[in-house]
């Protein structure tokens, strides 16, 4: 079992390109279920080839009693499948027992935003006469102007703005890359901030291709800084700490669609596959539409 899965994960990082979040995702999961058939039959799993439905059915049941959200167990049935997929085209499974199971139906959550009050007031949070504050008021603007996942704002390097373009080239989920525009203020706020970088943040590694948003030792920033960055300021302003970094993404797709954005354009700007995962922000804005509509008319109610 465990050799099958190293040469399933070796095939989507050499064959299929997979980003190392996708291959370790995938790993994760797999692993999960090799443990959780081990235990079940007090050794070793078994090979893939006698795995079956009834396994999976079991293992479907055991992820629920644990507790694990709709999307979590569908993630790992999606796993499993691909999983299965290579098998018959290797030859060492003559089906996929995954097939037949039916995929949990996903809770409809719509996504935590914040008004354009409150984004203007985290953005002009961070001071300007300090250098890490000029980064972290240029990391805020980013993610705000161009609607970016944290993942890919950590992985800009200074060759990707465009400042004569106004845009920023944006390597996305599936390793597929975009443009997305950027307004005036992130690209003054990102100026800022490389004038106070090259003073105080030199880079770690002046061989690699140059990060654009660094630590104080000149290295990458993580997504958990940015997180962590995010939480003082949230705390200094008093905005709601349900507030992540994705938070300032779901803001800036419903604010775009507020003020009339179709809906096309906005996926493009998000990177979206399918339309139908940047549908979940029409959701919002006509709820918002629902509640100005019963405040506002006599016979609403």
């Amino acid at each position: 079992m465990h050799t099958a899965i190293a040469r399933f994960l070796q095939y989507l990082a050499v064959e299929r390109n997979a980003s190392p979040y996708t291959i370790k995702s995938y790993r994760e999961d797999l692993s999960t279920f090799a443990e959780y058939l081990g235990r079940a039959r007090g050794g070793p799993p078994p090979e893939p080839a006698g795995i079956t439905a009834r396994h999976l059915r079991g293992y479907v049941t055991a992820l629920h009693e644990a507790g694990y959200a709709r999307s979590s167990v569908a993630r790992h049935l999606a796993a499993i499948r691909s999983f299965f997929r290579f098998g018959m085209r290797e030859g060492w499974a003559k089906t996929n027992p995954a097939k037949p199971l039916r995929t949990p139906r996903k809770n409809r959550v719509l996504p935590h935003f914040l008004s354009t009050d409150e984004v203007f007031r985290l953005l002009e949070a961070p001071p300007e006469d300090e250098p890490l504050g000029l980064r972290d008021r240029a990391i805020l603007e980013t993610m705000y102007s161009a609607g970016l996942r944290v993942g890919e704002l950590v992985q800009l390097n200074d060759e990707d703005v465009d400042f004569a373009g106004g845009v920023v080239r944006v390597r996305g989920k599936g390793r597929r890359e975009r443009l997305a525009p950027l307004g005036s203020h992130a690209l003054k706020a990102i100026r800022r901030w490389e004038q106070a970088r090259t003073t105080f943040f030199p880079p770690a590694d002046k061989t690699a291709a140059g990060p654009l948003f660094v630590n104080r030792f000149g290295r990458r920033l993580t997504t958990r800084s940015v997180a962590r960055m995010l939480e003082k300021y949230l705390k200094q302003t008093g905005l709601d700490s349900r507030t992540s970094p994705h938070s300032l993404r779901h803001s800036f797709a419903t604010h775009l669609l507020d003020r009339g954005a179709d809906i096309r354009s906005v996926q493009e700007l998000l990177g979206h596959k399918s339309l139908v995962t940047t549908q979940i922000y029409t959701h919002l804005s006509t709820a918002a539409l629902r509640e100005a509509y019963e405040r506002a008319h006599p016979r609403a109610r």
